[in-house]
C-alpha cells in the first residue's frame, strides 16, 4: 500500500487544521479521540484505529491503516470483540470509499472470504439488517 507514507507524522499534521483543546469538562471520547490526533499514524493501535474511524475522524489516513491490519487478520480483535475492527470499517458511508475504490474492493474480498463461522460471528455483533457491504451503515 504505497499510500502510507506518513507513519511518522500525526492527524493533527496531516488533517490540518489542527483542533483546539476539548472543552472542560469533556467526555472520556471526545478526549480520547482528541488525544489520539497527536499520536503518529505508525503508533496507532488497532484499538485506536477503531476509535478514529468510529468516529469518522482522519478516514483518509486512518482506513488504509485499518485495512493493512485487516489484511493480516480480518477477525483482529481491536478492542471489543473479534471482527470489532472490520465491522467498524465496513460501516462508514458511502462517501468515505470515494478515495479508495481499490481499498473497498480489497475490504469486500476479505468479507467473500470469511468462513460462515466468521460471519456468523459477525452477525451476531453488527447492527440490525447488517449484509456485510462496505458503505453499510446498518
Amino acid at each position: 500500500m504505497t499510500r502510507l507514507l506518513h507513519l511518522d507524522r500525526t492527524l493533527d499534521e496531516l488533517d490540518g487544521p489542527a483542533w483546539p483543546p476539548p472543552p472542560s469538562p469533556t467526555t472520556a471520547l471526545v478526549a480520547k479521540v482528541d488525544a489520539l490526533r497527536r499520536v503518529r499514524l505508525g503508533d496507532l493501535t488497532p484499538a485506536d484505529l477503531r476509535t478514529l474511524i468510529g468516529q469518522d475522524v482522519g478516514l483518509p489516513y486512518v482506513l488504509p491503516l485499518a485495512v493493512r491490519a485487516l489484511v493480516e487478520d480480518p477477525m483482529l480483535d481491536a478492542y471489543f470483540y473479534p471482527g470489532d475492527l472490520l465491522l467498524a470499517v465496513l460501516a462508514r458511508p458511502e462517501g468515505a470509499w470515494a478515495l479508495f475504490p481499490d481499498l473497498r474492493e480489497e475490504v469486500a474480498a476479505l468479507v467473500a472470504n470469511l468462513s460462515e463461522q466468521d460471519r456468523a460471528e459477525l452477525r451476531a455483533c453488527a447492527p440490525k439488517g447488517w449484509t456485510g457491504q462496505t458503505g453499510q451503515t446498518g
